[in-house]
Parts: C-alpha cells; structure tokens; sequence
C-alpha cells in the first residue's frame, strides 16, 4: 500500500524536475529518474511506466496547438531509428532489473552524467539539415535510452537543436518523438505483462505538480540568466548521476537486485 507521504514525495519530485524542464527545456526524465533510483520511492521498472505516461501527458498538452509545426521527414526518419531500439532497451532493462542492480544503476548514473554535459555544451549549429542516416542513428540511440528509462531526450536533442530549424520547429518535432516513443514503450510493457499496478497511481499523484510547476515557471521565471539557470541544472544532474554511481563503486549495493 501507497502512503501519502510517499506519494507527497514523489510529487515534489515530479514538481522540480517539470521546473527545471520548463526553464531549460531539457531534463525532466533524467532528473525524475534519477531521483527516483536515488530514493528508492519507487523501482526503476515501475519509475520508467510512469515516467512515459507523464511524458506523454504533457506531449498531448504541447502537441494540441503545435502539431502543425512538426517538421516530417526527420520525425520519421528518427522514429525509424528509435522504435527498435525501445524495444532493445526494454528487454536489456528486462534482463537487468532481474540480475543486477548495481549495472543498472551504473547505466542510468553513467547517462545521467553525459547528459548533463549538453546543459553547459551547447552543439555547434549545422550550416544546412543532416542527411537521412544521423537521423537514423540519434534516433536509434534516443530509442535505446527510451526503452531503458524512458529518457530518449539527450541524443534527439543534440542532434535537432543543431539543425537549421525554427526552435518552434525542433521543440514539437521532438516532443512529437517522444510521444511516440513513450506509447510504443507503453505498448511494450502492455504486451509482455509487465505492467505495473500502482504505476497509474504514482503518475496520477505527480501529474497535477507537472502541470502547476510548469505554469509557475512559465509565468513567473526566477530573475536568473539562461546560462546560470543552465549550469544549477547541470549541477543537480552532475550530482544525482555521481550519487549513482558512487555507491555501486564504493561496494555499497549489492550486486543483484
């Protein structure tokens, strides 16, 4: 049985990685995730469900007036690459979840830290759009991070912000993709019987804190510059990666799950 408490946990959770989100654009998988596997509130199976279902939550909110501004043919072409990489990903989360914490646990602490390198590294823009095949590839490793934690983010991201695009554009484009991606993933655990009972629960208690911080960082953003607001982002992810990380290394958890 669910306390309150751990479901009042798991929305201030929720909360600051959807803030963080909002102002930077980037992060609120990596941030929720990694909160999640640092607290142990809840399994990194049952995290990465609710994860994809609050993803795709908010898509439906973005995606119902911007849908018009996806650019097609890198949509597709990315999905082409990710779609079978989520399912990769999920059937190595699959195996790992049952095996061994620890590697699981320096994945997503590995990611998390490379990850949090794009919020102080902005990539270098392209003179003209890549080509069909580094679409495929970006697309394939979102997809492989997708299945894994639901955190296709950081590959697409990199690799759409350096296009000649409107940022309008790249915002729904990818937004668009991970929709796709967190109902694919959805599909997934659906089919294999591996759905989580309280995972409905855990994202209804975080949905509203979604919404409500996204609102209070559009409309009252804290009088900090975007680089500064970049880098305390980067430290949070640096930190919650390390924090992974660390005990695995020292010998603190234990080898199975």
């Amino acid at each position: 049985m669910i306390g309150t408490s751990e479901l009042a946990l798991f929305a201030a959770l929720a909360f600051v990685a959807a803030y963080v989100q909002t102002l930077t654009g980037f992060a609120f998988g990596l941030l929720l995730m990694g909160a999640l596997a640092l607290t142990g509130l809840v399994p990194l199976p049952e995290a990465a469900i609710v994860v994809s279902l609050l993803t795709l939550a908010n898509a439906v909110m973005v995606l119902a007036r911007g849908w018009r501004d996806i650019v097609v043919k890198p949509f597709l072409l990315s999905l082409a690459g990710a779609l079978p990489m989520v399912a990769a990903g999920y059937g190595v989360l699959t195996l790992l979840a049952a095996s061994s914490l620890s590697a699981l646990r320096l994945i997503l602490g590995f990611a998390i830290i490379v990850s949090s390198l794009q919020l102080i590294r902005r990539p270098s823009p392209l003179a003209q759009q890549s080509g069909g095949p580094a679409f495929l590839f970006f697309g394939a490793l979102g997809g492989l991070m997708g299945g894994l934690f639901s955190t296709a983010g950081p590959p697409l991201v990199f690799q759409f912000y350096r296009q000649p695009l409107p940022h309008r554009v790249v915002r729904e484009t990818l937004v668009a993709i991970f929709a796709l991606n967190s109902v694919f993933r959805l599909g997934l655990v659906a089919a294999a019987g591996d759905w989580q009972h309280h995972a409905l629960l855990w994202a209804l208690a975080g949905l509203p804190a979604v919404l409500v911080s996204t609102y209070l960082a559009r409309r009252w953003p804290p009088a900090l510059s975007a680089r500064t607001l970049r880098f305390a982002a980067f430290v949070l992810l640096l930190l919650s990666g390390v924090s992974l990380i660390a005990p695995v290394i020292l010998g603190a958890v234990p080898a199975r799950a």
